[in-house]
């Protein structure tokens, strides 16, 4: 199993920035990196260029896993959505230029009184069009849901339900442990999804509030908080899910307030902790 570092986990660490992330994934013997492109990338791109890290990536170990994320999709006017289309591209071309795979997207958040029957047929509609933007460049798309009441889609029954529907193999699905906990997804509904259709799971976890209640920054070390992590990863492994990453995904701020270098190593021993007892 391989282990993937998502940037947010260190993002307000000091000094945080894409090469310092790349230099510490290496360090600490992490295979990939999932790409925050709204800010860290952003960032890389006002001294580096999309060869440079092409040229990294070429002659590095560490290996990109996916550009993280794509806010957001459905439901939205259509200055906003044109405007979604147009970030999609773009991911798709750096894609391609480095060897990513993979954009991850998230459902619209803080809707007001809309129906979840115009819900799921805006997001039928999004997908199919952006899933089809990503197989021109041989790119994947996967939606993650988010586990909070705000979330346009916010339960793994729900949104694996669409992306059946959909049926494109290139649209699946990315499973946040913390997400698949926080609206009570069940484990049940997981052991009759299709594995093939996870691309991405990331690994956390979280303190013991209520479900509906959580959010980002509730995130703690996987193996420290409540999320039966042993039961998510054992039902993966029973349903085909064939990828070999997990992802480590964190917000928390007192892990921000600790250099980059020991969330990097906490991270990893945490993680390995994890994965060693399930794979």
């Amino acid at each position: 199993m391989k282990l993937s570092m998502n940037e947010a986990t260190a993002l307000k660490c000091k000094g945080t920035m894409l090469e310092q992330d790349l230099a510490l994934c290496e360090k600490y013997g992490y295979d990939m990196i999932e790409i925050r492109t709204m800010d860290c990338l952003k960032n890389y791109f006002a001294v580096h260029s999309i060869d440079e890290l092409a040229e990294y990536f070429a002659t590095h170990p560490v290996k990109p896993w996916a550009f993280n994320t794509l806010e957001y999709f459905n439901n939205l006017p259509d200055d906003d959505y044109k405007e979604t289309l147009r970030k999609l591209r773009e991911m798709c071309e750096w894609g391609k230029k480095i060897g990513c795979e993979t954009v991850i997207t998230v459902p619209t958040v803080g809707l007001k009184k809309v129906t979840r029957q115009a819900i799921r047929k805006s997001t039928l509609e999004c997908l199919k069009e952006m899933g089809e933007i990503c197989g021109e460049a041989d790119m994947r798309l996967s939606v993650e849901f988010l586990g909070h009441p705000e979330a346009s889609i916010n339960d793994f029954g729900e949104a694996y339900d669409i992306i059946q529907e959909l049926d494109m193999e290139n649209v699946g699905l990315t499973l946040d442990c913390f997400h698949f906990h926080g609206m009570h997804s069940s484990l049940a509904d997981l052991a009759q999804a299709d594995g093939k259709k996870i691309f991405i799971v990331h690994l956390n976890d979280t303190e013991d509030f209520q479900y509906g209640a959580l959010r980002d920054d509730d995130r703690v070390w996987p193996g420290d908080g409540c999320i039966d992590l042993d039961g998510i990863l054992q039902t993966l492994k029973k349903i085909g899910w064939a990828q070999d990453v997990l992802s480590l995904e964190l917000f928390r701020p007192e892990y921000y307030a600790m250099p980059a270098d020991d969330v990097y190593r906490i991270g990893k021993q945490k993680s390995e902790t994890v994965i060693a007892r399930n794979f």
